[in-house]
């Protein structure tokens, strides 16, 4: 940090930090309210601050247990609270100027992560493409995606949405356009999209990076079951009893056995809690591969791929032939047929695959493409899935996906042959 800066919204003064690279960043800036007591799985309610937001120190990220794929990535180390809705903006000056302006939504399986980790600090595709860079948190777990007929479903979705309609709203306060939006995720994140795109989404362009779509989601009767199943291992009878509880309790009972023997008798290798198809938040038609989903690749141009050995970050996972061949159908294939679904609806479609693979123990896996792709490597030192890098190597690798993510947030194409209904025209990173 080498100063402070400041931006004016329609709702105050928002103070931040000036970057030793030049660029702003300001932390920690609510964009709905804390989902506590009542509003425990309600929809975002709006946030609360006015006049004056000191935006210089990092907020705390929504309630969550160690990923588990901290053995291939590292460990999160940040204070978690329920009052994790905000965001953070990195951007070349808050000056009114209308640049481009990128949206990151993190993976985690729905489960763990968060927006502002050093792991994804947008601060390097802000100063590189001149263009403003925003990453929320969502609600987790429980907490964001729990199920229980009667109740508002999917709320960490509605969470993500509501960030971007904060985006819209504030967009030109910190030098972006609200006109030119691209939202990008990975994994949990990427499958979000996916799902806001089977809404009615605010945005023009998205980055899709290792999409779960071979999960697909699930439907109402399967979450229900998982939803009531969890709730009698919190020891509550009822949703507003749970209103009541320590968010502890809950990270407890996503490991109760009476749980953990629900999600595998399940037997769809899907996560806890997820994106559930419950009729009114999600349509009951979005299930992979149907019509529904194939409508939702028509709607924005598109970056999408996956890395070339998946399943190698996930403890457990087949090893080998098996292990690409899973990988492949949960993520691979299909994020090409998206590609060329897209095509077909007269869309712009790039697809890529993620080949570099450093160590040896987990290959091109499940995660590895994040600190090329924002220019972090220095963040994942000592992360287990990049012993072994080539330094000279990796750094051009960096710069090769940056600028292709940063020409496509632009709005122009990046430098390979999109995909059509017939060929993906695949570019290989490696």
């Amino acid at each position: 940090m080498t100063g402070s800066t400041e931006a004016r919204t329609s709702r105050g003064t928002v103070t931040g930090t000036l970057e030793t690279n030049g660029v702003c960043r300001f932390s920690a800036i609510p964009y709905a309210a804390a989902p506590i007591g009542s509003l425990r799985w309600q929809p975002p309610a709006p946030a609360e601050w006015q006049d004056r937001l000191d935006a210089t120190r990092p907020g705390p990220i929504a309630p969550q247990l160690p990923s588990r794929l901290r053995e291939a990535m590292g460990d999160i180390n940040a204070p978690q609270s329920e009052d994790c809705l905000n965001l953070t903006v990195w951007t070349p000056a808050a000056d009114g100027k209308k640049r481009p302006v990128l949206i990151w939504l993190h993976g985690g399986a729905w489960q763990s992560g968060a927006g502002a980790i050093a792991w994804y600090s947008g601060a390097h595709l802000a100063a590189l493409g001149d263009i403003v860079v925003v990453s929320p948190n969502y609600r987790l777990g429980a907490l964001g995606w729990l199920y229980v007929p009667g109740q508002t479903a999917n709320v960490g979705l509605l969470d993500q949405e509501a960030a971007i309609a904060w985006v819209i709203a504030n967009a030109e306060s910190f030098g972006g356009d609200p006109s030119n939006i691209t939202v990008m995720g990975q994994s949990a994140g990427a499958g979000s999209i996916t799902c806001m795109l089977a809404r009615e989404p605010r945005f023009k362009r998205t980055i899709l990076q290792s999409t779960p779509l071979g999960r697909g989601l699930r439907n109402a009767n399967q979450a229900a079951h998982l939803g009531q199943v969890f709730l009698e291992a919190t020891g509550a009878d009822s949703v507003d009893a749970a209103r009541n509880l320590p968010a502890e309790v809950f990270l407890k009972a996503q490991q109760a056995p009476a749980v953990m023997a629900a999600l595998k008798a399940e037997g769809s290798g899907r996560s806890l809690f997820g994106p559930v198809a419950d009729g009114k938040v999600l349509p009951s038609h979005t299930a992979h591969g149907s019509e529904g989903m194939k409508a939702a690749a028509g709607k924005v141009d598109v970056i999408i791929g996956s890395t070339a050995e998946e399943m190698r970050s996930f403890p457990g996972a087949p090893a080998g032939a098996a292990g690409r061949a899973l990988g492949d159908q949960l993520f691979g294939a299909p994020s090409l047929q998206w590609a060329k679904n897209a095509a077909a609806a007269g869309r712009s479609a790039w697809v890529y695959r993620f080949d570099y693979a450093p160590s040896e123990a987990f290959g091109a896996c499940h995660c590895i493409e994040l600190p090329f792709v924002f220019g972090t490597l220095d963040a994942y030192a000592g992360a287990p899935m990049l012993h072994g890098l080539d330094p000279e190597h990796a750094v051009q690798l960096s710069r090769d996906m940056q600028s292709a993510w940063i020409a496509f947030i632009k709005g122009d194409s990046p430098p390979w042959q999109p995909a059509t209904p017939s060929s993906d025209n695949l570019r290989i990173f490696g």
